[in-house]
């Protein structure tokens, strides 16, 4: 902020009453109005600097006052006091006439309203089919980057509030009538006039994911708070992470972006978590340790192949003494053979094949019955390294780092756990039960594995970030309304204050530590109960346009200054955001009035407000808000009926 500005500590002293000369006041005075002429331009220098994009500063208790500019016209809804952040519907689709100096970004065109610039199938032919290697992150270089905002189909409609969006989606939001008919015997998903129905079926349940899971739960214990956190791979529209939010169990849901069109984005209008991933080459973007649970039904990974790589992997990301739970091929196959059309002898092959990794990775068979196999990873490795004299393979890994894994190669070699001293020590140090698990203190800060981060910042963050949540409850007073939003993003998670600040609201965080982040945190985050992932902000998010509610981002711009494009993250940010979805920034005063101007290109309601501690801190937050607005009516329908 240019201008002559005191700095914040600054005070002032009473002047002692002296005998002066004439002399020494007339010095006085020329001095003083020196400094008045200097502090004048400074302050003129400094409006002109800032001509056109200058915030306008609220300090308030109240809701945002929504400033129009007197010089825009505004088509998409009429402009009330309050910032809004209802949702209305009623929008059109013209452009905001803007402030000259102001960069606006078009429409792109309505064939990007799916656009996932990183799983891109266009570009993805250029790299190899071997393991999906195609299938992976492949994402645009610099001149390829769209700048232009995605559009939503026409007819868009914000999804139904959690629990309903559970069963039931729009179909103008995801106009895909594929899997209804190539899972219709599965009860994966119905259509019904303008909606689709979620029967809550899968490949290897038909008769529903609640039964599904009863029968698991007849297995292993599900209800008494030791398992939290659970992996679905392969995860179809993501009924079984669906179901088992109703028992406090958070699910990451993950499969490519393949020929079964549309299933993750039609998890993420169920307001389930979920992302799109393969087993492939790389590591999946998970701390190790991070999980509970790991499930896979019928979900065509070909685990007994490649020296057991995937099985190696699903080992690093299991919580010691975690679970494995196999369904569909190979296991049952003396009643299914036939019908998924194999040979006794392949699928006893493939079986035998697959129990021979899962014991050299020292996993225990706890049971099989019926459709379902569970394997039981050991809670140390004192007694693998004793069975393991003889037969070696796969080998311990060397020096490495089990938590790094952002575009990080696949090693046929298991991961150490932590070290114990006796037999029946929890590597890593053992878990509280939910929901205490919460906010004890996570194992890595309380071993002290954590760079700089003892148990009293933990417990000073939690508290800092719900006195956060509700100063901004206060400006937005819908964060506090159950059913306004459902999935909800922090770009810069820290240590999930923010989330478990949030964890009493019908809503789910994905908690994202950057991987240019000074201290790998997401380990902390897994040992609290919540999920995330790993993100480079300087590309595309591994999800679909329009897969949050609510976005957060602390102190990103500042950690990206120099590395990319700020418009890039803001476009990025465009893209994954519903329309009406909320934002808010907290970052340095300079750099929102930078993203400001941004966000005014791309459209949307926004306004600069103080830090909750009050006006002297550089700090400030900006609170935006996307404006409703879809593809014309005229082009969506050209281009569903050619």
């Amino acid at each position: 902020m240019a201008g002559c500005i005191l700095p914040y500590h600054a005070t002032f002293k009473p002047l002692k009453a002296t005998t002066t000369s004439f002399a020494s006041r007339k010095g006085s005075l020329f001095s003083l109005a020196l400094v008045l002429c200097l502090c004048t331009l400074s302050f003129l220098f400094g409006l002109w600097q800032h001509s056109g994009s200058a915030p306008t500063f609220i300090t308030t208790n109240k809701s945002l006052p929504c400033i129009p500019n007197p010089n825009t016209t505004i088509t998409t809804r009429t402009t009330s006091e309050t910032l809004d952040f209802s949702t209305h519907h009623v929008a059109d689709a013209d452009e905001e006439s803007l402030l000259p100096d102001v960069k606006t970004y078009p429409s792109c065109s309505v064939k990007y309203s799916e656009y996932t610039p990183c799983e891109d199938h266009i570009r993805s032919l250029k790299f190899k089919r071997d393991r999906l290697i195609y299938r992976e992150r492949h994402c645009p270089e610099k001149g390829e980057l769209l700048k232009c905002r995605v559009p939503a189909p026409y007819d868009y409609k914000n999804p139904f509030p959690w629990p309903k969006s559970r069963d039931l989606a729009w179909f103008a939001n995801v106009p895909h009538k594929e899997l209804t008919v190539e899972k219709a015997g599965q009860n994966w998903i119905r259509y019904e006039g303008k909606r689709f129905r979620f029967p809550g079926g899968g490949t290897m349940f038909p008769h529903g994911a609640d039964a599904y899971i009863d029968d698991i739960g007849k297995l292993i214990n599900l209800k008494d708070g030791s398992i939290r956190t659970a992996i679905d791979t392969g995860c179809g529209v993501a009924s079984w992470g669906a179901y088992l939010l109703s028992r406090n169990i958070l699910t990451m849901s993950f499969a490519p972006r393949d020929t079964h069109e549309a299933q993750v984005q039609f998890a993420l209008e169920r307001g389930v978590p979920a992302i799109l991933g393969v087993l492939a080459s790389k590591r999946l973007p998970y701390p190790s340790r991070a999980f509970d649970m790991a499930h896979c039904s019928r979900c065509l990974i070909p685990w007994d192949q490649y020296d057991g790589v995937y099985l190696i992997e699903v080992d690093r990301v299991l919580r010691p003494g975690g679970y494995w739970i196999l369904s569909g091929p190979p296991i049952r196959w003396k009643k299914y053979w036939q019908g998924w059309q194999r040979t006794r002898e392949d699928l006893n092959d493939e079986q035998t094949r697959i129990e021979r990794v899962a014991r050299r990775l020292c996993w225990k068979k706890l049971v099989e019955k019926d459709d379902i196999a569970i394997w039981q990873k050991p809670i140390n490795h004192l007694n693998c390294k004793v069975n393991r004299k003889f037969n070696r393979n796969p080998p311990f890994c060397l020096a490495q780092d089990p938590d790094k894994a952002w575009y990080t190669n696949l090693e046929t070699c298991l991961t150490r756990l932590p070290e114990v001293s006796h037999d029946q020590e929890i590597a890593g140090g053992e878990l509280a039960k939910w929901p205490q698990r919460l906010n004890a203190i996570p194992p890595r800060i309380r071993n002290g594995t954590v760079n700089g981060i003892t148990a009293e910042i933990f417990m000073q963050d939690s508290d800092v970030w719900k006195r956060r949540l509700s100063y901004y409850k206060t400006l937005n007073h819908q964060l506090g309304q159950n059913g306004r939003y459902r999935n909800i993003l922090d770009m810069n998670a820290y240590l999930g204050g923010f989330a478990t600040a949030l964890i009493d609201d019908p809503v789910w965080v994905m908690n994202v530590i950057p991987a240019e982040a000074k201290v790998n945190t997401l380990g902390v985050i897994y040992e609290r109960g919540l999920i995330g992932t790993y993100q480079n902000w300087c590309e595309a998010m591994s999800t679909y346009p329009r897969t949050y509610d609510f976005i957060h981002a602390d102190s990103v711009f500042s950690l990206y200054k120099d590395r990319c494009e700020m418009e890039d993250i803001l476009l990025e940010m465009d893209r994954i955001l519903r329309p009406e979805g909320s934002v808010v920034f907290r970052d340095d005063v300079d750099i929102l009035v930078k993203i400001k101007k941004i966000t005014d290109g791309l459209n949307w309601d926004s306004q600069i407000v103080d830090h909750e501690d009050g006006p002297l801190n550089r700090e400030k937050l900006l609170f935006g808000v996307k404006v409703y607005w879809t593809a014309p009516a005229t082009v969506e329908t050209a281009s569903t009926t050619s």
